[in-house]
């Protein structure tokens, strides 16, 4: 469902995203973790057409993004890592306005509007400005943007930012049903205590260039570690964490200038 090939993206001298391929097969929930800056986002804003890559290839659900990317996008669920909301419009209305930009049957529309207002939790403030939502509201409706049109594959970019434990608890357990019914997710987060828990199989990119692709268990008797955290630790080099806690130990206790 999702195929990647040498895909690269520069900024002048810099490389954000280093020659990377993989393929993601339809129902899997894949993890792509990554240090802040590693290259995650400006991934996820090329398969989703949001970012001319600097070369390589991009095929979603069989569709080109170089050249049928209109046919790909009305296949694809993305939430984004920063909210981009019509913030004027209520709840009902954002919704309204994403259903009829899937071509969904007006019907449909509101129908679904109804199923995701309850299953979120967010029938008292369907007819509310965005403007005023909290952040943990903001980010209930991008998912529900997301689902709305019954897309084939998801790219999900830190979804679960600012979500109350409850809903967290929901999404895991809803992701994990849709892979079971044939969805595609691309899930990037850099929490790994629910990438563990969610996805059988983790991409680690960092600096660019992706340097491990497998499942997990796979990547355990590689490092010979069992815990995600100290796998990527070790596959991303990320040392001197000791050495660091006890230096900002001193910062933050320090009472004097030095003469």
């Amino acid at each position: 469902m999702i195929h990647v090939s040498h895909l690269t993206k520069k900024y002048g001298a810099t490389t954000a995203v280093d020659d990377i391929s993989f393929n993601i097969q339809q129902g899997e929930i894949v993890g792509y973790l990554g240090p802040n800056g590693a290259g995650k986002s400006t991934t996820l804003k090329m398969l989703v057409g949001l970012l001319q890559p600097t070369s390589g290839e991009i095929s979603v659900a069989g569709y080109n993004a170089e050249t049928e990317l209109l046919e790909l996008k009305r296949r694809i669920g993305y939430v984004p890592e920063e909210a981009q909301l019509y913030e004027h419009l209520t709840l009902v209305e954002h919704l309204q306005l994403m259903g009829r930009l899937y071509e969904v049957e007006e019907a449909l529309i509101a129908q679904k509007i109804k199923d995701l207002a309850k299953l979120f939790d967010m029938e008292a403030q369907a007819n509310q400005r965005i403007s005023g939502f909290s952040q943990g509201m903001r980010q209930k409706c991008l998912i529900m943007s997301a689902l709305l049109h019954n897309p084939d594959v998801l790219f999900l970019d830190e979804p679960f930012t600012n979500l109350d434990v409850t809903t967290v608890t929901l999404m895991k357990t809803v992701l994990q049903r849709l892979a079971e019914v044939g969805k595609t997710i691309l899930y990037c987060t850099h929490i790994l205590e629910v990438a563990e828990t969610l996805c059988p199989r983790i991409m680690i990119i960092n600096a660019g260039k992706l340097i491990a692709d497998a499942p997990v268990q796979e990547l355990r008797e590689q490092t010979n570690q069992m815990a995600l955290n100290e796998i990527f630790t070790q596959l991303t080099e990320t040392t001197g964490i000791d050495e660091k806690t006890e230096e900002a130990i001193q910062i933050v206790t320090e009472n004097t200038l030095d003469a």
